[in-house]
């Protein structure tokens, strides 16, 4: 597990919900918290609430030019890089036909690209400083499918699928790659989501992104030895769904 002190943290999205959870919490663990988002003026506010270990920083994560920007500010400000939490993200409500085909590829650039280019900027400050931990906020949309949000689940199996691909490529350095599927969490993102859509979960009530905090600091504290794993926090909403292999006859 790298020390967090005297190490930084980038959380992308970070300005409000699910990503300024994260910043807090990370904060509480010691680290130097780099708020990353376009919501300029709801970041630096969240920043602020956190103290002296956080600090605002402009980022439109699919711009590969602020992604440098963004980690060399975090490096000069609060020591190597420990921590990268791809959080941003955007849905758009769209189906097959319907959707648009450039807002299909805005939110594949925003949900999918972005954390690549996260991930390819940050893997060799991670294998300088000789550990760390990556942690992808994915969906439960990336472990199974829904209507509607064709562009969202596409985004969030590929962002799975190179949750994996990193964990094989960056073992050798020490640094652990995972990925979080959250289900219904409350945010400003699902605010005008139906709050009766969680009633037939084995936990029929939203999550709190509190509870998706918890999580990405037990993944980057305790689960040192899980890499390319995926943690889920849906309250049981895919319990059901998981499709088993073919029955054996254990007799």
């Amino acid at each position: 597990m790298p020390d967090l002190r005297g190490r930084s943290v980038i959380v992308t999205g970070g300005a409000r919900g699910i990503g300024a959870a994260i910043a807090r919490t990370l904060v509480d663990a010691g680290a130097g918290v780099i708020v990353a988002d376009l919501l300029d003026q709801a970041g630096k506010a969240t920043a602020e609430t956190l103290g002296s270990r956080a600090m605002f920083c402009h980022l439109d994560v699919t711009d590969e030019d602020q992604w440098r920007l963004v980690l060399d500010e975090a490096e000069a400000t609060f020591g190597p890089l420990a921590v990268l939490v791809n959080n941003a993200g955007i849905v758009d409500f769209g189906g097959i036909e319907s959707e648009a085909p450039a807002m299909f590829r805005h939110v594949l650039d925003v949900n999918l690209v972005g954390p690549w280019l996260g991930m390819h900027h940050a893997a060799p400050r991670l294998r300088a400083a000789g550990d760390g931990v990556i942690v992808n906020v994915s969906s439960t949309a990336g472990l199974i499918g829904y209507s509607g949000i064709a562009g969202y689940v596409a985004s969030k199996w590929g962002l799975r699928g190179l949750t994996k691909a990193a964990a094989l490529e960056l073992g050798d350095a020490g640094v652990r790659v995972c990925s979080v599927h959250p289900g219904p969490i409350r945010t400003p993102m699902t605010a005008d989501l139906d709050p009766n859509m969680a009633a037939g979960q084995p936990l029929a009530r939203f999550g709190e992104p509190e509870e998706v905090a918890d999580m990405v600091r037990f993944i980057v504290e305790q689960a040192t030895y899980s890499t390319g794993s995926e943690f889920v926090l849906d309250g049981g909403s895919t319990v059901g769904l998981t499709v088993a292999g073919p029955a054996t006859d254990a007799s």
